[in-house]
């Protein structure tokens, strides 16, 4: 029997409903992080080596740059603030060396600034830097939500992120119990203490690669404003400051990507920090970072020494027309038009009915990539045409049949279009992606395609591997309609025939309407296996899929 929480969600993503589950925060309160979060983060570049002064220094950085004026408007620092004990009363104790002033002066300094004040925690006895956390210990004991929130509202924090190290499981039937219990009381914690802070969780960090991942997805989104899905950004280390940290930039991207069904305003997927501009990024890399983070509806949390970062790198990271795509109040996820072996195209509806498009070179090598309309999901009207504006170099132009540019190695392209009357109404069309055999580490992992021939396969951008999901719960290909008969998977004429009906759940399945059964890659890892249909099981990891939103 297939379980009833397999479909929730499914409305949504077939384009019925308006977007993932949001709970209303307490009466009589604003909503929080409507927009993706902003700021300045101590972590990828510093880790434990920063002062108090290290902190203000980066914070007026962000005012006297004009990043501030852009939205980056939220200081936080992460681990190794407070000592590893608590003093005799239990609280939290300020490292006295690195605040020898204790830590609401600098706060109160930052917020003179005009600016918000973060601080880091963690839902388990110790940080992952083995210092005080405020969660249960392993053997048992009392936990100190409640005590550390208020502690964090007498500082006059805005942001507070909650990391999940170390977390006791003990007397839990399972990790994900111990995991929801602690961040469920830090949430009712912050929300009895009388000031709005914006919350970030790290637990679905914590599953990524396994089943459960999945549950805590679902889960999370009840008690913060954004989280951390998976493996962190690559740091900066002053011992070798040039190794490259590009293919961590898309390894976070490429997961990310895949769990758009998460997030809507007020709940946003963080692929982690903005590196782009500091050591081990070039130029383009950190362009592609910026573009790809803001296609994705990303938090925007600068975390690299400030005064060092080149003017180009700060005029990037200030761009205001690639921020405005970022903080669009839509809150949507860019759609994966089309991958090859080295190129990505994303499409992002932008409220008002523009929309961004992006073209990734992840190859060694210069690229000319061109767009036609038919292929975002416009129509194939001959009249229609887009015009638009070039992101980067501010270039506009009235009307074009098709977008292309030469995009460099490591780069990405990115315009703001709006279509011609001509063009239509846009329809969700791209690649269908299975998330499942993915090599930690490595985007590869999301380059399986599902295409027409009944298999996955490489992704090669082929015609036969772009679908349209229709409003009727239809996926259509090549003129012809996904289907299943005799219980197996065929391309057919489209009709209004249940069998070639799907629903897409919140937990990734596509479950056939006739038959109840979840499209399935027998074996996980690999392509050019045919599928099959199979009774959906729990998060079983080769039957989610990612599909154009």
């Amino acid at each position: 029997m297939r379980p009833r929480a397999l479909l929730a969600g499914f409305c949504w993503v077939m384009g019925v409903g308006a977007g993932a589950s949001f709970v209303a925060p307490a009466s009589g309160a604003q909503p929080l992080a409507l927009t993706p979060p902003m700021g300045w983060n101590d972590w990828a570049h510093f880790q434990c080596g920063f002062t108090a002064q290290a902190i203000l220094d980066n914070a007026k950085l962000l005012v006297s740059t004009g990043l501030a004026a852009r939205g980056y408007n939220t200081v936080t620092i992460d681990d190794c603030w407070m000592q590893k004990a608590r003093d005799a009363q239990g609280n939290l104790q300020v490292d006295p060396d690195r605040f020898q002033h204790g830590m609401k002066p600098l706060a109160s300094a930052i917020h003179a600034l005009g600016l918000k004040f973060g601080i880091y925690e963690d839902a388990g006895s110790e940080t992952c830097g083995r210092f005080a956390g405020s969660g249960q210990p392993d053997v048992g004991g009392k936990d100190h939500f409640l005590e550390d929130a208020r502690i964090f509202a007498s500082w006059d924090v805005d942001y507070l992120k909650l990391d999940g190290c170390n977390v006791g499981v003990a007397g839990q039937s399972d990790r994900v119990s111990a995991y929801r219990k602690a961040y469920a009381a830090e949430s009712a914690a912050l929300k009895s203490v009388g000031r709005p802070i914006v919350f970030s969780e790290s637990a679905p960090a914590y599953f990524e690669n396994t089943p459960e991942w999945y549950d805590v997805l679902t889960w999370v989104r009840q008690y913060g404003q954004l989280w951390r899905e998976g493996s962190d950004i690559a740091n900066y280390h002053a011992n070798n400051p040039d190794a490259p940290r590009f293919k961590s930039v898309l390894w976070n991207y490429a997961y990310n990507l895949a769990l758009g069904r998460f997030q809507r305003p007020g709940n946003w997927d963080d692929p982690d920090f903005i590196i782009g501009g500091d050591s081990g990024m070039s130029l383009a890399e950190s362009r592609s970072q910026m573009a790809l983070w803001s296609m994705m509806s990303a938090p925007l949390i600068l975390s690299s020494d400030l005064g060092k970062l080149s003017p180009e790198a700060l005029k990037m990271l200030g761009n205001p027309a690639v921020i405005a795509v970022d903080q669009d109040s839509l809150g949507r996820m860019a759609t994966l038009v089309r991958r090859t072996s080295s190129i990505d195209i994303l499409l992002k509806p932008l409220k008002g009915g523009d929309y961004a498009v992006a073209a990734l070179n992840r190859g060694d090598a210069p690229a000319q990539v061109q767009i036609h309309p038919a292929e975002l999901g416009f129509s194939t009207d001959a009249n229609c045409s887009l015009n638009g504006q070039n992101l980067w170099n501010g270039e506009r132009w009235p009307s074009l049949s098709v977008l292309q540019a030469d995009v460099a190695s490591h780069d990405t392209a990115i315009w703001r279009i709006h279509p011609s009357a001509s063009c239509g109404a846009v329809t969700r069309t791209g690649a269908i992606i299975i998330t499942a055999g993915r090599t930690l580490g490595s985007i590869d992992g999301y380059t399986h395609c599902l295409a027409t021939t009944g298999k996955v396969e490489e992704c090669s951008g082929a015609p036969e591997e772009s679908w349209t999901v229709t409003s009727g719960g239809t996926l259509k290909s090549s003129g012809a309609c996904l289907a299943v008969a005799g219980g197996k998977l065929v391309m057919e004429k489209c009709n209004d025939g249940s069998m070639q009906h799907w629903s897409y759940t919140l937990a990734g399945n596509l479950v056939n309407a006739a038959d109840h059964e979840c499209l399935t890659n027998v074996s996980a890892s690999e392509t050019q296996q045919p599928l099959t249909m199979q009774p959906c099981g729990h998060n079983q990891l080769n039957q989610v899929w990612s599909l154009p939103d």
